[in-house]
């Protein structure tokens, strides 16, 4: 049997605007208890990506205001999508070759419609029994340390 995305997803796709602050994105992360937000204009198509990763290595890092930044200035403007029909081992291989750790997963049924994010976190809570994947999951998971 394989293991769709759709099995494996975050169902709840946590946005924010463009325009909201860095610090904003933080207190959204932590108050929702995701390690990322997709990013919208105010009209709640997607732009990108912004990550906790990104809040660290862009900003604070750089000691700049977190108050000051706006989302649309650090977010990866590349939103990496899958449908969420597709299987567990190609999640990890768009994954490893795009070196990345959220995926937006699409309804391709509702003109791809974002519908809900995967991670590495989602792929460690389910039991495989392909070895090839388990493998690579182990290697996306060891990346990512």
């Amino acid at each position: 049997m394989t293991i769709n995305v759709s099995d494996m997803m975050t169902k709840k796709l946590e946005t924010i605007e463009d325009s909201c602050s860095i610090q904003d994105a933080a207190r959204r992360m932590r108050d929702t208890n995701v390690s990322s937000l997709v990013v919208v204009d105010n009209e709640g198509k997607p732009l990108g990506i912004v990550t906790e990763r990104d809040i660290v290595r862009k900003a604070c890092v750089h000691d700049v205001s977190t108050s000051k930044v706006t989302n649309k200035e650090i977010m990866s403007p590349k939103l990496i999508t899958i449908d969420s029909d597709s299987s567990a081992s190609t999640a990890v291989d768009i994954m490893l070759q795009n070196n990345i750790r959220h995926l937006l997963v699409v309804d391709k049924d509702s003109a791809r419609k974002p519908i809900g994010m995967i991670t590495p976190l989602d792929l460690r809570e389910e039991e495989f029994t392909d070895e090839g994947l388990r493998d690579a999951i182990g290697e996306l998971s060891m990346y990512y340390k």
